[in-house]
C-alpha cells in the first residue's frame, strides 16, 4: 500500500498545473544576460560552478517562494555535519512525531520507525521527503527551529543576500511568513553543495530505488522515483533539486559537468513542470556551447625567496594560494593571457599563510582576476641582538 501511495504521489507531483503566483518581495532587477537563451520563468541564472562567475541572468536577484529547493541548504548541512564528524551515514536516525507529520512530498516515515542517515539523504535527495528533511534536522540540531538558524547563519557565510529561511523543506513556504530566496542565492548555496560534498551525485543522479520501512507492523518496501527528470538523459548531469507548490510554481536547481566546466542551472517560478526541465537544459546547453575554462597550475613560474625587512630569516619562500581559473564565455588564445606579479614591502612579522603579493591576470588588456601569493613560513622580528648578530656577521664576510 506504501509502495502504492509513493508512485500515486510522484504522478499526482508530475502533473501540470497552473496557479496565480503568491505575493512576493521583489529587489531592483538586474536584468537579463545573455539573451541567446530565451526564458519564460519569473527568475534564473546560470554559473560556473569553480569560478563562480554568472554566464546568464534574468531577475537573479528578484526574492521568490523557493519549495522544495530549500531542501539544497538541508542537504548541505547534513553533508557539513558528516564531514566534521557528528554524524556518520550509519547512524540511526529516530523518526519524531512531528517529523511524521509533515504533508506534501514524503515518503511516510512513521513515529518512532529509524532509518539510517544514508537513507534519510536518499529521501530528501530522490524522493525530497519533507519527513526525511525535517527528521535529519532534529538529529542535528535537536529541533527544526535550531536546524533553520543554522540554514541562515550558513546563508549568510556564502552572501546569499536575498534569502531567509523559516523551515528545512519548502513546505509552505510563504514570502508573507519569510521564507524566500532568489535564483542567485540558490545558485550559490547549489554550488556550496556540489563542490564541496560532491558526494551528494551519488544521491542525486538515482532515477528509481527504494526503502525499507521498519516498524511494528513489518516491513514494507516503499518506492521511490526521482522528481528531476534531467537525470534520466542529460549528458554529465550531477544533481541537484526540484521544487513546486502552487505559490512557487515549478523550481529547479540542475548540475552538470563537462569537458572541466562545472555549470549551475537555476530556474525559479516556471509555468509548468516541463518549462522548469527545457529552459534548465537550455541553459546548460547555453554554457557547455558557449564557455572554456582557462586555468594555471604555475607549472612554468619559479618563486623564488622574497626579501623581509626586519625579519629572522630575512628571506622566506612564497607560493600561489590555489590554481587560477577563468570562464571565458567565448573562445579565447592563451597567449593573450598576461601575468604580472608583484609583491607588498613585506615587513616582519610575517604568518605562515599570510599574503604577501599577488599575481593579476589580464586578457587583451582587460583585468580578468587575480591570485593571492602567501608567505610558507612564520617570520619573527629581529630584535636589537638579532640585527647586532646580523651586522657583526656581514662585517666579517666582508673581511
Amino acid at each position: 500500500m506504501k509502495k502504492f501511495l509513493g508512485v500515486l504521489l510522484f504522478t499526482l507531483m508530475t502533473v501540470p498545473f497552473f496557479a496565480a503566483a503568491g505575493s512576493h518581495a521583489e529587489t531592483a532587477d538586474s536584468g537579463v544576460s545573455g539573451s541567446a537563451v530565451n526564458i519564460s520563468a519569473r527568475a534564473a541564472v546560470l554559473i560556473e560552478g569553480d569560478t563562480g562567475e554568472i554566464i546568464y541572468e534574468k531577475n537573479k536577484d528578484t526574492e521568490l517562494v523557493p519549495a522544495s529547493i530549500t531542501k539544497i541548504m538541508t542537504l548541505t548541512l547534513i553533508f557539513d555535519a558528516i564531514e566534521q564528524g557528528k554524524i556518520s551515514l550509519e547512524d540511526e536516525v529516530t523518526v519524531s512525531e512531528y517529523a511524521a507529520s509533515m504533508g506534501g512530498s514524503q515518503v511516510f516515515l512513521e513515529p518512532r520507525e529509524t532509518q539510517t542517515v544514508n537513507t534519510m539523504i536518499k529521501c530528501i535527495s530522490i524522493a525530497s521527503a519533507n519527513d526525511a528533511a525535517v527528521a535529519m534536522a532534529e538529529k542535528i540540531a535537536g529541533s527544526e527551529q535550531n536546524f533553520v538558524k543554522m540554514m541562515n547563519e550558513k546563508a549568510r557565510k556564502l552572501g546569499m543576500k536575498h534569502t531567509q529561511f523559516k523551515n528545512c523543506s519548502g513546505l509552505d513556504d510563504d514570502i508573507k511568513s519569510g521564507h524566500f530566496s532568489s535564483a542567485y542565492d540558490v545558485a550559490l548555496m547549489s554550488r556550496e553543495l556540489i563542490m564541496e560534498h560532491p558526494e551528494i551525485s551519488d544521491y542525486s543522479t538515482v532515477w528509481m530505488d527504494s526503502i525499507t520501512h521498519k516498524t511494528k507492523k513489518g516491513e514494507t518496501e516503499f518506492g521511490l522515483t526521482n522528481t528531476n527528470k534531467l537525470v534520466r538523459f542529460y549528458d554529465g548531469i550531477t544533481g541537484l533539486k526540484t521544487g513546486s507548490t502552487s505559490k512557487a510554481k515549478y523550481c529547479l536547481s540542475a548540475t552538470a559537468r563537462r569537458n572541466g566546466l562545472n555549470l549551475i542551472a537555476v530556474v525559479m517560478a516556471a509555468p509548468d513542470h516541463k518549462v522548469r526541465f527545457t529552459e534548465a537544459q537550455a541553459l546548460l546547453d547555453y554554457g557547455f556551447a558557449n564557455c572554456s575554462v582557462y586555468e594555471d597550475d604555475y607549472a612554468d613560474m619559479k618563486w623564488e625567496p622574497i626579501r623581509v625587512q626586519s625579519g629572522i630569516p630575512s628571506e622566506i619562500a612564497v607560493y600561489p594560494k590555489t590554481k587560477f581559473s577563468h570562464t571565458f564565455t567565448t573562445e579565447f588564445t592563451v597567449s593573450d593571457i598576461k601575468r604580472t606579479v608583484t609583491f607588498k614591502n613585506v615587513t616582519a612579522p610575517i604568518k605562515n599563510g599570510d599574503e604577501v603579493g599577488a599575481i593579476l591576470y589580464t586578457y587583451k588588456g582587460k583585468e580578468i582576476g587575480s591570485m593571492p601569493i602567501l608567505a610558507r613560513q612564520d617570520v619573527k622580528k629581529a630584535g636589537y641582538v638579532d640585527l647586532l648578530l646580523l651586522s657583526l656577521k656581514k662585517m666579517f664576510m666582508i673581511l
